[in-house]
C-alpha cells in the first residue's frame, strides 16, 4: 500500500512538473542567432515575422497604442501604476492582441509590468517601442540636425535601449521618466517606430537649411536620393541599430513615424497647403547586409483627416466591394504601392465622443459624434481593408480614454490645465479609448436609463404641483430629473431653463414665447416636435462670438454673418448650439470655395445611457419613462470651463475673448407646455455642486473592446 501511495505521489509530482515545463517551454521566447548577431523578429518585402519556439511565424501585427496618463494626471506625470498596467495587460491579451505600441519612455513600472506579465503568459504581448522628440525644441529650433534636436533624440534612443535590457538608471527630471530599470524586456520588443508626427513646416526648413546633407552611409544604414530630412532619419536609424550592437549584440526592425500629412503622394484637391507641402520618404532609407532584421514603414491613417481623404477625386469614385463608397480602402491602396518594405498602420481609429471635429463625408466615419457600438464597427472595417489591402498590421488608437486631450474646436473653450481632471465628451481626442474612465469610485452618480432609484434619497431643487426638478453631477456631467404629472412626449414640451453667468441671459425666450423667473442663459427643450436641443443666449454663443464676432476671412469680412442683435443682453433670442468642423476652404483642383462648416452639437439624443443596458447608446442626453425624465448634459454645454474649480465662460465682450468666471452654482427651473398652454413655469433654484482637486473613476470596458475582440480572433490567423 505505502508504495502504491509513494508510486501516485511520484506521478502527481511528474505530471505537474511536466505540464510545467511543457508551459514555460511553450511560453519562452527564443532568440534567432545569425553571425553572432540575436534578434526574435524581422521583416520581408510585406510582413512580419517572430521567432517563436525555434522557427519563424509570420504574422499580421493587431493591437494597440497605450498612452502615458489616466484621470487626474497629466502625461509627464507619468502617474500609471505596475498594478495597472498588469490589470491592462491581462485584458488587451484577452482582446486577442498581440502588440502593444508606446510613445516614448515609460517608467520602470512599465517595463516591469510587462516582464511579470509575459513571464507568466500563455502568449506574450510584444512591443513597439517609440521614441519622442523633444517638441519645445522642435518649434524653438524649427531644424532637425540642430544638435539640440538631433543630440536629444539620441540620448532618448540610447537610454531606450538600455532600457529595455534592464541596464539604466535616469535621474529625476520634471515631466519625464526616471528611475532604475532591472528587467530584460528585449525579447518582446519586436520593433522601433523613431520618432512622431512630422510638422511640415519642420521638414521644409531642414531641407532648407541643410542643402547640402544629401547622404549617408553609416554601419548598418545608407541613404539613397534622400532629402536632408531623410538623411536625419537615416542617422538616427543607424544610431539605433549601432548602439545596441556594439553594447548587446541584437538588432530588431526599425521604422520611422510617418502620417498622411507627410506621405509621399500628391493631394491635387487638398485644399490646405500644410497638408500637402513636405513629403517624408522613408524608400530612401537603406538597410545594409550588416542589419539583418530589416526596415519597415509606419504610418497614422485616419479616415477624415485630412480633408484630402474626403475631396481627392479618386478617393470619392472608389467603391469597395460591398459597393459603398470607402475613400479609407482607396487612400490604402494607394500608399502601399509607394514601398518596398512592410507597411504598418500604427495609428487608426475612430473617437466614441459626443463633440466632433471632422466629418468623413462620403463614410460617416467621422472624428466623433459616434456611439461605443460603431466605434467598434468602423474600427473592424478599418483594420479589415488594412488587411486587405496587403500591410502588414494595424494598432488601434487607442487603449485609454485620456481626459487631459485637447482638440481645435473646444481647446479655447476649456482651461488647459485643468482638462485632466474632469472627463470633456464635447472634445473628441478625449474618447479614443476602448476602455472609458467613467466618473465616481464604483458607479456613474447617475444613469440616465429610466430607473430613478438613483434619485430617491434626494431632495427636490422644485417642488412644485405638477412638477419636481432634481438635479446631481459629477466629473462629466450636470444630470438633471424631472417628474411631471401625467407627462405626454407625443404632446407636452419640457423646458428647464439654467441661469449659470450673473454677467448675462435673458428673461423671455421669443422661441416658445414664455417668461423666465431669472436671467436664462441656456434652455433645455425636450420637444418632440421642434426636436429636443439645448439652446443658448445669443449674447453668450461662444460659437456665434468666435466665427462671427471676432474670427475673419482674409479679406476681413466675418467668417459668418454677423447679427447685432445677438451682441445685445436680454434679447430674447437663444441660439442653437453648435461646433466648427472646417473653416472656409478652397479646393484648387475644383477651383471651388466651401464656406465654413459646423454641426449642431446641441441636439438632443433620447436613448438609454447606462452600459449594463442592452439598448445602451453611450450618445444618450435624455430618457423618458412615463412621467419621469432623465437628462444629462455636457459641462461644456453649459459653458463650464472647468467643473472641478466652478470656472464658466465670462462675457466676451466685456473681456474680448473667453475667459474664466468663477461662480458659486447655478440656477434651474421648469416650464411645462401642455397644448399651447403653459402648465408650470417654476422659480430657479440654486445647484451648487463640491469643488474637487482630485477627480473620482473608474474603468470600463467599451462595447468597441468587445467587437475588436472577436475580430482580432479572426483576422491574419
Amino acid at each position: 500500500m505505502k508504495k502504491f501511495i509513494m508510486f501516485s505521489i511520484v506521478m502527481v509530482l511528474a505530471v505537474f512538473l511536466g505540464y510545467n515545463y511543457l508551459f514555460l517551454a511553450r511560453n519562452k521566447v527564443s532568440t534567432y542567432t545569425d553571425d553572432g548577431i540575436s534578434y526574435i523578429s524581422k521583416v520581408d518585402s510585406k510582413s512580419f515575422y517572430v521567432y517563436r519556439y525555434g522557427k519563424w511565424e509570420k504574422s499580421f501585427i493587431k493591437g494597440v497604442n497605450i498612452g502615458a496618463a489616466k484621470p487626474g494626471s497629466f502625461p509627464g506625470e507619468l502617474a500609471i501604476t505596475k498594478e495597472e498596467y498588469l490589470r491592462w495587460f491581462k485584458e488587451i491579451a484577452a482582446m486577442n492582441a498581440d502588440s502593444i505600441r508606446v510613445y516614448t519612455i515609460l517608467k520602470p513600472e512599465f517595463y516591469d509590468a510587462l516582464y511579470e506579465y509575459n513571464r507568466t503568459a500563455v502568449k506574450p504581448l510584444y512591443i513597439f517601442q517609440g521614441v519622442w522628440v523633444n517638441e519645445e525644441d522642435i518649434a524653438k529650433f524649427n531644424d532637425a540636425h540642430n544638435p539640440a534636436i538631433k543630440n536629444g533624440f539620441e540620448e532618448d534612443i540610447k537610454s531606450l535601449i538600455d532600457i529595455i535590457h534592464g541596464n539604466a538608471k535616469l535621474p529625476d527630471k520634471k515631466g519625464h521618466a526616471s528611475g532604475t530599470y532591472t528587467k530584460d524586456v528585449s525579447p518582446y520588443v519586436v520593433g522601433w517606430i523613431l520618432g512622431i508626427e512630422w510638422d511640415p513646416n519642420l521638414v521644409e526648413n531642414t531641407n532648407k537649411v541643410n542643402k547640402n546633407l544629401t547622404s549617408y552611409k553609416g554601419k548598418y544604414l545608407y541613404t539613397e536620393n534622400a532629402s536632408p530630412f531623410e538623411v536625419f532619419l537615416g542617422e538616427t536609424g543607424d544610431y539605433t541599430i549601432q548602439y545596441e550592437m556594439e553594447k548587446y549584440k541584437m538588432q530588431r526592425p526599425v521604422s520611422f513615424t510617418n502620417w498622411v500629412t507627410t506621405d509621399t503622394l500628391r493631394h491635387p484637391n487638398e485644399p490646405l497647403d500644410k497638408e500637402d507641402m513636405a513629403e517624408v520618404n522613408t524608400e530612401h532609407i537603406k538597410k545594409l547586409d550588416t542589419f539583418k532584421p530589416g526596415l519597415f514603414a509606419s504610418y497614422h491613417i485616419y479616415p477624415y483627416y485630412p480633408d484630402s481623404m474626403n475631396y481627392q477625386h479618386e478617393y470619392a469614385a472608389y467603391k469597395d466591394s460591398d459597393g459603398k463608397v470607402n475613400t479609407y480602402k482607396a487612400y490604402l491602396k494607394d500608399l502601399i504601392k509607394e514601398h518596398t518594405v512592410p507597411v504598418l498602420v500604427a495609428e487608426f481609429g475612430i473617437p466614441a465622443s459626443r463633440g466632433m471635429a471632422h466629418r468623413s463625408i462620403y463614410m460617416g466615419y467621422n472624428q466623433g459624434n459616434v456611439d461605443e457600438k460603431s466605434q467598434g464597427y468602423m474600427d473592424v472595417s478599418m483594420l479589415k481593408d488594412i488587411y486587405d489591402t496587403g500591410y502588414a498590421g494595424g494598432l488601434v488608437f487607442t487603449w485609454q480614454d485620456e481626459w487631459f486631450k485637447r482638440t481645435w474646436n473646444t481647446m479655447d473653450l476649456d482651461v488647459a490645465d485643468k482638462r485632466a481632471y474632469w472627463s470633456n465628451t464635447q472634445t473628441n481626442e478625449q474618447e479614443f479609448g476602448l476602455m472609458a474612465f467613467d466618473p465616481g469610485e464604483k458607479n456613474s452618480v447617475c444613469y440616465v436609463d429610466g430607473d430613478i432609484s438613483e434619485w430617491k434619497k434626494d431632495k427636490p431643487l422644485v417642488n412644485d404641483n405638477n412638477l419636481k426638478l432634481y438635479a446631481k453631477s459629477d466629473e462629466k456631467y450636470l444630470y438633471l430629473m424631472a417628474q411631471v404629472k401625467d407627462f405626454d412626449f407625443n404632446k407636452d414640451k419640457l423646458l428647464i431653463p439654467i441661469d449659470i453667468t450673473p454677467k448675462s441671459g435673458n428673461l423671455k425666450d421669443l422661441n416658445y414665447n414664455v417668461e423666465f423667473k431669472r436671467p436664462t442663459d441656456m434652455v433645455i427643450q425636450l420637444d418632440k416636435e421642434k426636436g429636443s436641443r439645448i439652446t443658448v443666449d445669443s449674447y453668450y454663443d461662444s460659437f456665434y462670438y468666435m466665427y462671427s464676432h471676432k474670427a475673419t476671412k482674409s479679406n476681413g469680412e466675418p467668417m459668418l454673418s454677423r447679427n447685432s442683435s445677438y451682441e445685445n443682453k436680454n434679447s430674447s433670442i437663444f441660439n442653437a448650439m453648435y461646433l466648427c468642423l472646417n473653416r472656409e476652404l478652397f479646393l484648387p483642383q475644383d477651383k471651388k470655395e466651401l464656406p465654413l462648416e459646423s454641426y449642431e452639437t446641441g441636439k438632443l439624443v433620447e436613448g438609454n445611457g447606462n452600459p449594463d443596458s442592452k439598448n445602451f447608446n453611450s450618445l444618450t442626453d435624455f430618457y423618458i419613462n412615463k412621467e419621469n425624465i432623465e437628462i444629462r448634459i455636457p459641462w461644456q454645454l453649459l459653458n463650464v470651463m472647468d467643473p472641478s474649480s466652478k470656472l464658466i465662460m465670462d462675457d466676451f465682450y466685456e473681456k474680448s475673448g473667453v475667459s474664466p468666471l468663477k461662480i458659486s452654482g447655478l440656477y434651474a427651473g421648469g416650464i411645462v407646455i401642455r397644448g399651447n398652454s403653459v402648465l408650470v413655469n417654476s422659480d430657479m433654484k440654486l445647484y451648487s455642486w463640491k469643488q474637487w482637486d482630485i477627480p473620482t473613476y473608474h474603468e470600463r470596458l467599451k462595447p468597441s473592446y468587445y467587437i475588436l475582440k472577436d475580430e482580432f480572433k479572426k483576422i491574419g490567423n
